[in-house]
């Protein structure tokens, strides 16, 4: 009677912990080559080489984004900016365009005249929590966005952890910028039910 017990003991246990853990969808990877699920606009020449994705211009702006709107999910990718790029990630935008009011911009540009917008912030509304070096290398980022939550890390170093509710949906977008060249790949959304 005694192992019967403690094995429905054993049982329950293993269903609440089940039931509390966070359920996690399969991860998406995004702006693959040949895809039709993104567009390019603006002034940027996007192009594949060796799967990379490579985002460069002399001077003005541009962005790939997702055709897809996406709410709650944590993304994670890999960046390699020049010294000269001002480049960014853009999630939960309103429309199919970039801005640091209808979208949250987590800013890759380390050399950015305001410090509190360097890379790691999200421009206009958290200057980041560490200063993380990224010119020059191959660098990691992920950025949960669930609910009003909003966390990201570089290399492993948090730099923001806030709360918002402005912004609830929307597409994914990275931009290049200025002039010079970002490399992005591996670019994966795991979904957060």
């Amino acid at each position: 009677m005694k192992k019967v017990v403690t094995l429905i003991g054993i049982f329950f246990l293993i269903v609440l912990v089940s039931s509390c853990a966070e359920k996690i969808a399969p991860p998406e990877v995004l702006f693959q080559e040949e895809s039709k699920d993104w567009f390019s606009d603006g002034d940027a020449e996007w192009k594949y080489v060796n799967n990379e994705l490579i985002g460069s211009l002399d001077s003005g702006s541009g962005f790939v984004m997702t055709n897809k709107s996406y709410s709650n999910f944590i993304l994670e990718l890999e960046f390699k900016p020049d010294s000269a790029i001002n480049s960014g990630i853009f999630i939960r935008c309103k429309e199919n365009i970039i801005s640091n009011t209808d979208c949250y911009e987590i800013n890759i540009w380390d050399l950015h005249p305001n410090q509190d917008n360097r890379t790691g912030a999200v421009v206009t509304r958290a200057k980041p929590l560490e200063k993380v070096e990224t010119l020059d290398k191959w660098n990691t980022y992920k950025i949960r966005n669930d609910r009003d939550q909003l966390q990201v890390w570089i290399n492993d170093i948090m730099t923001i952890n806030i709360k918002d509710k402005d912004l609830t949906e929307g597409p994914i977008a990275l931009q290049a910028a200025e002039s010079g060249k970002i490399l992005f790949r591996n670019v994966r959304l795991t979904p957060l039910e």
